[in-house]
């Protein structure tokens, strides 16, 4: 079934649940403390603050309620929120608003004005409108164990920042919940993170498998353990002993994973999910394709074709798809577009990089960001839609987000729209519009879920209606 999903918060399912919960968070605000002591009545009598719900933590992919008491009515006001990354680098967005008569700005009711990162009502809106300051930056989490800090400064006016400062705050996005374990697991060639949820188990098992960037990117993995599944955060180069390039890889190593996974009695069987973004997505597909015990196989953003190194397997050897480097645009400020370096895998020699995924016995779900840069992800999904029919097979979901780029990351991520491609050696564009990449975020992390509880566990999740 191929769903397009609309770039606008439509629909009565997971967007309309979010929106309750973060009105429900608007309530708990205008019970806090400073306005049992007379806020709304006197609000030019008290220094301006501001406030989060939940107060001091909160989970990344979960909303956020942010609210600015003790202004005075109508006053022109602009937040800026700044975030930090282990690294150093410095993610910033601003936006103006208006206060109420009351005194209070309550972002989950005032729209931002025009002028700032954002417009319009967005009560999420300084999160994923968040921008390095220096270019070519992605914001990434490398130690899901410490939280992010956000600082959220109001000042006054709408001029150029900073202005005069009238209150500041700051409130921690985690990604572990509490009692989620973080296992390292160094198994025979293994290099992984295993996640499990502090409940008795056992749990629906996925394996999270992430793109060019290689390491060990953990954040994905146990944002998905809070929500109640055993997660494998899989390295495959480019991290401790592993490959150190990409030129060949071996199913075997993968096979490892999997079977560590169907054995673990923490994990719930027969079979376990597989969740890949970029050319971890290609990778899922090749498993899906040649292992047992694969049940259910999410792609974002994924090839159909082995592409960037050599696969092997036993006998077997899938050849990397062919590339056109003349293909490349540059534009007007040096960024590569590369959506068009790809050759066909449909045509000539190029065949050969086709994965055989009809010879895969799971379910298949592919995420489209319709404006992705890096590579056709929709044709790549429609032809493998076509593929297993073609051989009998059940026909794969598909949902396309038109607007969204190739990072299509948990919730409330900002959008990169270029960065570092380490394989091209230079910036590139991975394309999105962030607005309507961040409504494509937040229904995709529901698909997701639903999709592995409906094939893993049985379950069915509520959906949005996009």
């Amino acid at each position: 079934m191929v769903l397009a999903a609309l770039g606008r918060l439509r629909g009565a399912g997971t967007l309309c649940a979010q929106r309750l919960l973060l009105r429900s968070r608007h309530r708990l605000l205008r019970r806090s403390p400073a306005r049992a002591l007379g806020a709304a009545a006197a609000p030019s009598s008290m220094e301006p603050s501001v406030q989060f719900s939940p107060a001091q933590r909160s989970l990344f992919d979960e909303p956020l309620a942010m609210a600015v008491q003790g202004l005075r009515p109508q006053q022109a006001v602009t937040l800026r929120l700044s975030l930090q990354d282990e690294a150093g680098e410095l993610f910033q967005s601003c936006a103006r608003y208006q206060a109420e008569s009351s005194g209070e700005l309550d972002l989950t009711s005032s729209p931002a004005l025009p002028g700032g990162s954002f417009s319009g009502l967005e009560p999420m809106g300084l999160l994923w409108s968040l921008q390095p300051q220096k270019p070519f930056r992605r914001l990434v989490k490398r130690d899901v164990q410490s939280p992010f800090r956000l600082e959220l400064e109001v000042f006054e006016g709408h001029g150029p920042l900073p202005s005069r400062l009238l209150a500041r705050g700051a409130h921690e996005r985690g990604f572990l919940r509490d009692g989620v374990r973080r296992i390292p697991v160094r198994e025979g060639r293994i290099r992984a993170t295993l996640f499990l949820p502090p409940e008795d188990g056992p749990f629906p098992g996925i394996i999270d498998i992430y793109g060019t960037g290689g390491g060990l990117p953990e954040y994905r993995a146990s944002l998905l353990a809070n929500h109640g599944f055993a997660t494998l955060a899989l390295a495959y180069y480019s991290y401790e002993d592993l490959p150190k390039d990409m030129k060949e890889f071996h199913l075997e190593y993968f096979e490892e994973a999997v079977n560590y996974m169907l054995q673990h009695s923490q994990v719930k069987g027969p079979g376990i999910g597989l969740l890949g973004i970029s050319k971890g997505g290609d990778l899922c597909i090749s498993m899906a394709s040649f292992l047992k015990g694969i049940t259910a196989t999410v792609t974002i953003n994924g090839s159909v074709a082995n592409v960037a190194a050599v696969l092997r397997y036993k006998d077997i050897t899938i050849p990397p798809l062919g590339i056109n480097q003349k293909r490349i645009k540059i534009d007007k400020s040096g960024i590569a577009d590369i959506v068009d370096v790809l050759n066909n895998p449909l045509e000539g020699p190029d065949r050969q990089s086709f994965i055989p995924l009809e010879k895969a016995e799971g379910h298949f779900l592919f995420i489209v960001g319709k404006d992705d840069h890096n590579w056709k992800s929709e044709f790549f999904a429609t032809e493998a839609s076509n593929r297993l029919q073609a051989h009998g097979k059940e026909k794969p979901e598909i949902v396309c987000y038109p607007g969204a780029g190739h990072y299509i990351e948990p919730p409330f991520y900002p959008m990169c729209s270029a960065s570092v491609h380490l394989l091209v050696g230079s910036p590139v564009i991975w394309g999105g519009e962030p607005k309507a990449h961040s409504v494509a975020q937040v229904d995709a992390w529901q698909k997701i879920q639903a999709f592995f509880h409906k094939h893993l566990s049985g379950k069915q999740c509520e959906r949005s209606n996009l």
